[in-house]
C-alpha cells in the first residue's frame, strides 16, 4: 500500500475512494490554521457581543425614562394617579391655603370698617379715648378675619371633596402637562404649568358667605391657579422628551432585544449574562443619581415666591415617583439576574451554595420519606426532569412579572420568593421519591 494514501470513507454507493493522509507537518499546519480560525471567530463574536452590550447599557436608562414619559403623556388616568397624592400633601395644601386666604383677606377692607366705627362713635359723642381705641382695632380685626378665613379655607382644602376637585382639575390640566413635556400646543405658558383650582375658590367663597362674610361674595375670579412647574431648564429638555415620547414604546423592546443578542452572540453565554445584568444594574443606579441631581437643579430653579421649596420638592418627588419605582424595579431585576447566572456557574462560591442547597433539600426529602410521605412516580418524574421543571418555574415567574401591571421592586422580590419556594418544594418532593432498592422491597 502507498503510505501517502489511505482508504477513504465509503461513498453512498458503498465504494471506497483513496484519501490523502496528512504528514506530521501538514497535520500541525492544519491544526494551527484551525485554531487560528477558531480564535478569529471567537474574537469576532466577542467584539460583536461587546458592541451590543455597550448599546444595551447606553439605552437602558433612556428606555426607562422613555417608557415613563410615554406612560405619563399618553394615559390621563396614569397621570392623575401620579399627581393625586399631592392633594393630601401638607406642603401643597399649605400653599393653597395661604394663597386663597390672602386673596380673601385682601378683599375685606378692614380699614374701612374701623374708620366707619370710629366715625360713628365720634358722631355719637363718645370720648376721644374710645374713638382712638376703635381706630387701633384695625390690626387685631385683620388678624381675626385672617384666622377665621384661614380656618374656613383649611376645612375646604383638607376635606375629602377637595381630593375629587383636585383629580378633576388635573384631568383638565393634563393637556398642559403634555405641552410642557413635548413643547407642543399652547396649554403651557412658556415654562410654566398652572393648575386651575377655581372650584375650590368657589367653595371657599360660599362657606365664607354662609359664615357671615358678605364681602367674600366679591372675591374676583382671578388668581384661581397654582403653579405646578416653572423652570428654564425644562425648556432645554423638551426636544429630548419629545424624542423619548416617540421612542417610548419601542426603545424598551429594542433594549431587551440588544441584551438578548449580546448574551447569545458572546462565546460564554453565562458570563455575558452576568456582565449584562451587573452593567444594567450600574446604569440604573446612575439614573437614580441623575434624578437626585435633577431634583436639586429643579428646586434651585424655582423662585421661592412662586412656589415654596417644600411644596416644590413634594411636587417633584410625587411627579417622578413612578419613574423612581420603575428604575428600582429594573435595578432589582438586573441584580437578581446577574446573581442567578453566577450561581449556575463553576465558581467556588457558586458550587458551595448549590451543594449546600442540594444537601439540605435532599435531607428534607429523605426525612419526609422516613416519616411515611410517599411521592411515588411523581417524585421520580420530578427527579428525572429537574431541568425542565426548573426552567418551567422560572418561565412562570418571568411571565408573572410581564403580565404584572407596573411591577414594583417589592413585586419582583415577591415573585422571586414564590419561585424559590416552588423550586425548593419540588426538589424536596423529588428527593422524597423511593429509590430503586426501596421499590423492590416488600
Amino acid at each position: 500500500m502507498n503510505p501517502a494514501t489511505a482508504p477513504g470513507p465509503p461513498g453512498s454507493d458503498g465504494a471506497a475512494g483513496p484519501k490523502h493522509a496528512f504528514t506530521s507537518d501538514e497535520r500541525a499546519e492544519y491544526e494551527r490554521l484551525r485554531r487560528h480560525a477558531a480564535v478569529r471567530h471567537r474574537r469576532a463574536r466577542l467584539a460583536g457581543s461587546s458592541v451590543l452590550l455597550l448599546l444595551t447599557l447606553l439605552l437602558a436608562p433612556l428606555a426607562v425614562v422613555a417608557a415613563w414619559v410615554q406612560d405619563t403623556v399618553s394615559d390621563t388616568d396614569r397621570y392623575v394617579e401620579t399627581v393625586a397624592p399631592l392633594a393630601s400633601d401638607p406642603a401643597v395644601q399649605k400653599v393653597l391655603i395661604n394663597r386663597l386666604t390672602d386673596r380673601v383677606v385682601d378683599n375685606v377692607d378692614v380699614a374701612a370698617v374701623t374708620d366707619s366705627l370710629a366715625e360713628a362713635l365720634q358722631d355719637s359723642g363718645a370720648p376721644p379715648r374710645v374713638v382712638e381705641g376703635a381706630e387701633s382695632l384695625e390690626v387685631p380685626l385683620r388678624n381675626a378675619v385672617r384666622t377665621t378665613v384661614d380656618r374656613t379655607v383649611s376645612r375646604v382644602i383638607t376635606s375629602d371633596a377637595f381630593q375629587q376637585v383636585w383629580e378633576g382639575a388635573n384631568r383638565r390640566s393634563h393637556a398642559a402637562v403634555v405641552a410642557m413635556l413635548t413643547g407642543d400646543g399652547t396649554a403651557a405658558e412658556g415654562d410654566t404649568v398652572r393648575l386651575d383650582v377655581g372650584e375650590v375658590v368657589d367653595q371657599v367663597r360660599e362657606r365664607l358667605v354662609d359664615a357671615g362674610f358678605d364681602k367674600a361674595a366679591a372675591i374676583p375670579d382671578t388668581d384661581r391657579t397654582i403653579t405646578l412647574f416653572q423652570t428654564e431648564e425644562l425648556g432645554r429638555a423638551q426636544d429630548t422628551m419629545r424624542l423619548l415620547d416617540v421612542l417610548g414604546m419601542w426603545l424598551p423592546v429594542l433594549t431587551v432585544a440588544l441584551a438578548a443578542l449580546a448574551v447569545w452572540t458572546a462565546p460564554a453565554h453565562r458570563v455575558m449574562l452576568v456582565i449584562t445584568g451587573a452593567g444594567v444594574g450600574v446604569m440604573t443606579a446612575v439614573l437614580l443619581v441623575v434624578l437626585a441631581v435633577a431634583r436639586r437643579v429643579y428646586l434651585d430653579s424655582v423662585p421661592p415666591a412662586t412656589l415654596p421649596p417644600d411644596a416644590a420638592a413634594a411636587i417633584y418627588d410625587t411627579f417622578v415617583r413612578f419613574l423612581r419605582d420603575s428604575t428600582r424595579t429594573l435595578l432589582v431585576v438586573s441584580v437578581i439576574t446577574a446573581l442567578v447566572a453566577y450561581l449556575y456557574g463553576p465558581g467556588r462560591a457558586a458550587r458551595a451554595v448549590r451543594t449546600t442547597a442540594r444537601r439540605g433539600m435532599t435531607a428534607a426529602g429523605r426525612a419526609l420519606h422516613r416519616a411515611g410521605v410517599r411521592t411515588g412516580s411523581t417524585g421520580r418524574r420530578l427527579a428525572e426532569h429537574q431541568a425542565w421543571t426548573t426552567g418551567g418555574v422560572f418561565a412562570g415567574g418571568v411571565l408573572a412579572l410581564v403580565l404584572w401591571n407596573h411591577p414594583t421592586a417589592g413585586a419582583v422580590v415577591l415573585v422571586i420568593g414564590v419561585v424559590l419556594a416552588v423550586l425548593v418544594g419540588l426538589a424536596i418532593l423529588a428527593a422524597a421519591a423511593p429509590r430503586g432498592h426501596e421499590e423492590s422491597g416488600p
